[in-house]
């Protein structure tokens, strides 16, 4: 909604008694958004000691980190969301930064996802998504920058002018199999954007490595890719079809509903309906999610495929979670949703954010217990390699 509108909009509820705050927002929200059905015919399974799989520490004492991608000889980078790109050799953290970059910090807001140009170390190229201060408004971008030894120096801004916030900032990217950049965007706090074409928010952009709008994007000179959305948090490219997969935080009061979380299958030009529907409502127009958390929170993070499963990180509900997925007649569906290091009362790990797995074969997790939301473990925050043992 416009700014004026949207600050009229908080001054009634700053003055409205409890029993009148529940009239206006369900006048106002509730009726805007349709709730549908969960999509997935499979309850999730609690697992809090998965078998066959071991898990140790092989990074700790980072803050907030968001994102983590591996270069070709084995060395790693990890995003902090105060504004720092870390460097990871033989499993040990590097003191110095390879690059500390402005940020604005804050609540969701920060340095988030990193993508490592595929065509490295010929493009020596590493990406970042960033929200940063312009002129005392928040603005989501993406920056390349040159990565050259134990340094990295920016090299120019690809994408510029995503509408930022404190919350629902989006922030995953990534290189699909087509060579072209994709990126995970929020609605930054106005919904309504999510289904404006020509806005950036609330969208999956699809650029080229310079950041021009990538061939055969559904509208011509425009990098987006799909709309509908209302905070993508993670993308994950199918090994085998090339499908991506896309997860995406659910309401948080808007309308008076929560949880909603979701995990999409996602088609050039496709609608995922928000902030119309939440849910698998079957609209007309509209694309219904592989799963969505109807009753339970789930907010999901970064995710990535690992021996044949989806494995998705969680937030506040503190679980990895295993998707096996069923391709049936060319459509993908949820075959088994396991909750993992999570007893049904408590995670293991605490909140986790991201999930990548390695080129040794391993799935590296990183956990968020210092993102101002969790309660930090000692050693927090730390990233977990996970095997799988025979």
């Amino acid at each position: 909604m416009p700014r004026i509108a949207a600050a009229r909009r908080l001054a009634t509820l700053a003055l409205a008694t409890p029993a009148s705050l529940i009239g206006i927002l369900t006048q106002t929200s509730c009726a805007e958004i349709e709730r549908g059905p969960a999509p997935q015919r499979v309850a999730d399974r609690f697992v809090a000691a998965p078998p066959g799989i071991a898990v140790t520490d092989w990074v700790t004492g980072l803050e907030a980190p968001w994102s983590l991608v591996f270069l070709p000889d084995g060395r790693a980078l990890v995003s902090e969301r105060p504004g720092r790109i870390r460097l990871i050799a033989d499993g040990r953290l590097a003191r110095e930064p390879v690059a500390t970059l402005a940020v604005a910090q804050g609540g969701e807001a920060g340095l988030m996802g990193l993508a490592l140009d595929p065509r490295y170390p010929s493009a020596p190229f590493l990406y970042a998504m960033l929200t940063a201060d312009e002129s005392g408004q928040r603005v989501n971008r993406v920056v390349r920058m040159r990565l050259a030894g134990e340094r990295a120096t920016l090299d120019r801004v690809i994408v510029d002018a995503i509408p930022g916030a404190r919350n629902h900032d989006g922030g995953r990217i990534a290189f699909g199999p087509d060579g072209m950049l994709y990126v995970g965007t929020g609605d930054a706090g106005d919904r309504a954007l999510a289904q404006e074409p020509r806005s950036l928010a609330g969208k999956i952009l699809r650029v080229t490595a310079d950041g021009a709008p990538a061939p055969g994007n559904p509208m011509p000179d425009s990098p987006g890719y799909s709309l509908g959305h209302r905070n993508v948090q993670g993308l994950a490219f199918h090994p085998e079809t090339g499908d991506l997969f896309a997860s995406e935080h659910g309401p948080s009061f808007e309308g008076l509903l929560r949880a909603h979380d979701e995990i999409n299958l996602v088609r050039a030009g496709a609608n995922y309906g928000w902030p119309t529907v939440v849910g698998a409502p079957g609209k007309p127009g509209l694309t219904d999610p592989l799963i969505a958390w109807t009753e339970r929170t789930t907010p999901p993070g970064g995710m990535a495929f690992w021996r044949g499963d989806l494995y998705v990180a969680t937030l506040r509900s503190e679980a990895l979670v295993r998707v096996s997925l069923a391709r049936e007649g060319g459509a993908w569906r949820a075959a088994a949703i396991e909750r993992w290091f999570h007893d049904g009362e408590d995670g293991r790990y605490g909140r986790l954010r991201d999930a990548v797995a390695g080129p040794d074969g391993a799935l590296y997790v990183l956990t968020s217990n210092r993102d101002g939301r969790g309660r930090p473990r000692a050693g927090d925050d730390r990233i977990l390699r996970i095997i799988a043992i025979p």
